[in-house]
């Protein structure tokens, strides 16, 4: 599209996408540390070591990483500095989405379900922003503490599942507050809801959703999100799914869709992203 022809808010939208991925810069070196979880016990030993050994001198052991247009663009990359980790691809999808709710009057607000560092929800909100939607509300759902440990026993898709011991999905509320305010859109628009999906869920003060953001990873929180939520998007809404790459996520959407013989057409965003438009 020529730069010409662009209307102000696609410029917007456009930048902020950019901005959020942080696409507009080279991946700069991430800590060492980010990923000693994964290392051997001898190797996460001497990380964490040589890491606080530097850090009495304002050092910092990082790890430079080069990815390829490719890997930013599908969401392949856990980025250091972005807001979001979900690539140009799923945030295309993500305004194709709320825009096509928006042109088609279907009600109702909007929610991510795991957020990490809001940029997601930050970009939900931005649309709203640029067109000028005073009506809608932004629902922010996370723990604001990582992931769940894994419950096998009552939910075996997530066996073994690792998450809740990787520091960096864990993300405060506060810093999440800190980066909608950064960008100028932290409002009354805008809900947080703190806590384990299957305790704030239930209650949470939602009537109609006319976007349905699911980003929990998990067997059990996607299935927490689908139980309690799926019922309140309205038929033209949009459900989408963030890990349908992963076992326990895909396992559980397919688990609610068969259960409620949900048949609308799943479309592909990329390696792993997933949505449907409801039917009824």
């Amino acid at each position: 599209m020529q730069l010409m022809k662009m209307h102000p808010k696609d410029l917007y939208l456009d930048l902020l996408k950019k901005s959020l991925s942080f696409t507009l810069w080279p991946e700069p070196p991430i800590p060492v540390t980010t990923f000693a979880y994964a290392a051997g016990f001898l190797k996460r030993v001497a990380i964490m070591t040589v890491s606080k050994m530097l850090a009495t001198r304002d050092l910092q052991l990082v790890k430079k990483r080069g990815f390829s247009e490719y890997q930013r663009q599908e969401g392949r990359v856990w980025p250091g500095y972005a807001d979001t980790m979900i690539g140009l691809k799923r945030l295309d999808n993500l305004q194709e989405c709320i825009e096509s709710v928006i042109e088609e009057g279907i009600g109702g607000d909007l929610i991510e379900t795991g957020v990490w560092r809001g940029g997601a929800c930050i970009f939900m909100r931005g649309v709203l922003a640029a067109y000028q939607i005073q009506d809608r509300r932004v629902f922010v759902a996370d723990s604001f503490q990582g992931l769940p440990p894994p419950a096998p026993k009552r939910y075996p898709a997530d066996a073994g599942d690792a998450f809740h011991r990787q520091e960096f999905l864990r993300v405060s509320e506060e810093e999440v507050r800190k980066n909608f305010a950064r960008y100028g859109l932290l409002d009354e628009q805008v809900v947080f809801l703190k806590g384990w999906f299957k305790d704030t869920l239930p209650t949470a003060p939602i009537t109609r959703l006319s976007i349905l953001r699911l980003d929990g990873d998990m067997y059990e929180s996607t299935l927490d999100a689908l139980t309690h939520l799926y019922p309140t998007l309205s038929p033209g809404g949009f459900c989408i799914i963030d890990d349908y790459a992963e076992h326990g996520c895909r396992q559980a959407v397919d688990d609610y869709r068969d259960a409620h013989q949900i048949r609308d057409e799943m479309h592909i965003i990329d390696w792993t992203g997933r949505y449907w438009k409801k039917s009824a």
